[in-house]
């Protein structure tokens, strides 16, 4: 007899970790997998920050931290924020967790009601439906289009507002199609969350170095938004240290208190080493990880080269991120090699199984028509890759 909770038996699997967990048991049984499911810098974390943990370790860190971090971390998030995105927060407004994705839990802790509901522009981060579900919150859907970069009108945003909408969530640059709003898209939005004053913004900004147009821009630098954003933000991708688990926001001061608040009931303070290298990592001016960013623009030309060889493929030009998005619906309803692909969850089942090629089902990114891939891998295995993609296809 089942005896656990409905939240668990209701809650879905991760699709990344999912498909990462059944690549990686495919190369146990010596299959040569080349896996582009994963959202993982194939880059070494930089050794500045390595030394610094190695510092940190060497000068005895080892006790519990505050639980919303040690205060020249906060310092460095603020000094981070004022200088590349103009926003001015005080320490009181930050909250260190462990990982961007503690950061997002703990936001829809604080601020959902059952049955509140959360508009998220698709394809959003596998995990955000899932967070506000778990917290009583109802995911309301808006589909957006390859044609228009997979980015939310302003149009499509005011016709999904109801009573009942209490946030909005999105990414920019976006897991998992690389778009990247504007300046002029976000006041577009603001500007219609002006009509609605009790609706509150998550700005996740996890891939705002990895961008590729030059300009970032934050929800929060607008003056009418920033009492009603909450800006996420880490060091997993832009640094390569999607194993430190550090994440961040910075949040109005009521709300950051909140999750100072919830945090302290779950886990406490994030790892003491982990903090100390963060600081190192922030106070550094963003040219020393550029090699990573200018290696990601190379590899994301040569993908979308690659995939334009491919028939059925239709592919846009992500702004940012390390991620491609291509619309494959139209193999859905066709055979190849016996078994029949009919939807996204079946194209990336079928490219593990024939091309031994690990990528994710856009359903789970609330995109049944696409496939997200990985480009943070070697441009070798890129190459490969795409290769054995065509020949599955053909």
């Amino acid at each position: 007899m089942n005896q656990l909770s409905d939240r668990i038996n209701n809650l879905s699997t991760s699709a990344t970790l999912a498909m990462a967990a059944k690549a990686r048991e495919l190369r146990a049984e010596g299959k040569d997998i080349i896996g582009l499911s994963l959202g993982e810098p194939d880059f070494n974390t930089p050794d500045f920050v390595k030394e610094a943990a190695i510092n940190a370790v060497n000068e005895n860190y080892n006790s519990y931290t505050p639980v919303d971090g040690y205060v020249e971390l906060k310092d460095a998030i603020i000094t981070k924020f004022k200088r590349d995105n103009e926003l001015e927060y005080k320490r009181s407004q930050i909250v260190v967790s462990t990982g961007a994705k503690q950061s997002l839990f703990n936001i829809a802790s604080v601020m959902l009601n059952d049955g509140d509901e959360v508009i998220l522009p698709c394809p959003y981060w596998v995990s955000y439906s899932d967070i506000v579900k778990l917290n009583g919150g109802v995911p309301v859907e808006v589909q957006t289009d390859i044609k228009n970069d997979f980015k939310m009108t302003a149009e499509q945003l005011e016709a999904a507002i109801t009573p009942k909408t209490k946030m909005i969530w999105y990414s920019s640059p976006c897991n998992p199609s690389g778009s990247v709003y504007s300046k002029d898209e976000l006041r577009a939005l603001a500007d219609v969350l002006q009509k609605h004053p009790n609706i509150y913004v998550v700005s996740d900004e996890i891939y705002e170095h990895i961008n590729f147009i030059g300009g970032h821009f934050s929800m929060a630098q607008f003056n009418d938004m920033f009492d009603r954003t909450i800006t996420v933000n880490g060091v997993s991708k832009a640094f390569a240290m999607t194993g430190w688990r550090i994440g961040y926001i910075g949040a109005p001061e009521w709300i950051a208190r909140a999750c100072n608040k919830m945090q302290g009931q779950v886990t406490s303070g994030a790892n003491c080493i982990g903090q100390r290298a963060v600081i190192t990592a922030l106070e550094a001016d963003p040219s020393r990880i550029k090699y990573m960013v200018d290696e990601f623009k190379e590899r994301r030309k040569l993908i979308l080269g690659l995939l334009e060889g491919i028939e059925g493929f239709k592919t846009n030009e992500p702004e940012g991120a390390f991620y491609v998005f291509p619309n494959v619906s139209a193999y859905f309803g066709k055979t190849i090699k016996g078994k029949t692909i009919n939807n996204a969850t079946d194209m990336s089942l079928f490219l593990l199984e024939e091309a031994l090629v690990a990528t994710v089902t856009g359903e789970a990114f609330g995109n049944p028509n696409c496939i997200r891939i990985s480009y943070a891998a070697s441009q070798e295995h890129i190459i490969e890759a795409i290769k054995r993609i065509k020949t599955a296809l053909s």
